[in-house]
Formats: structure tokens, sequence, C-alpha cells
């Protein structure tokens, strides 16, 4: 799977998808992101994961985290429930 970025270098993610992975459908994934209930985070690695990046987002307990390359292909991913 490859990620798409846009202009500014912020990722976009197909809603769909990632409802999916969260256990969500489409629409209550963008209904709890209009409230903020879907917050994302997006980490540079360092050292030995120089030219990765992770992807985390959050719905409450659930989690997706994702590495992603360079070239915005993913290296790895989980589904998390903290």
């Amino acid at each position: 799977m490859i990620l798409s970025c846009d202009e500014q270098g912020d990722f976009l993610l197909d809603p769909a998808l990632l409802g999916a992975k969260l256990a969500l459908d489409e629409r209550e994934l963008r209904r709890r992101m209009r409230l903020g209930q879907i917050t994302s985070q997006v980490e540079i690695g360092i050292g030995d994961d120089e030219g990765l990046r992770r992807l985390t987002v959050r719905n409450g307990r659930s989690v997706w985290r994702a590495v992603v390359d360079a070239g915005n292909n993913l290296v790895s991913e989980e589904c998390l429930d903290l």
C-alpha cells in the first residue's frame, strides 16, 4: 500500500480504509473526526529509523499504527485495543 500526501506533506488516508482499521464505517469515522474524537500523530524517525515515519491514529482505546518509508510505502502496521 502506498499512502498519498497533500501539498503540505500531510498524509491523506482513505476514510473507508481507515475506518475499517478502527472498526468503524466511513460515516461514523467522519462524524467522530468532526467531533474531535479521532486524533492522529506523525513521528519522524531518527538514527536507525531515519527516513521512516510512524503514523498513529486513535479512536478512544482503538489505535492504528503504521510505519511508512520515504517513498510513502507502508512498511508495517498494527491495530491495537488499549
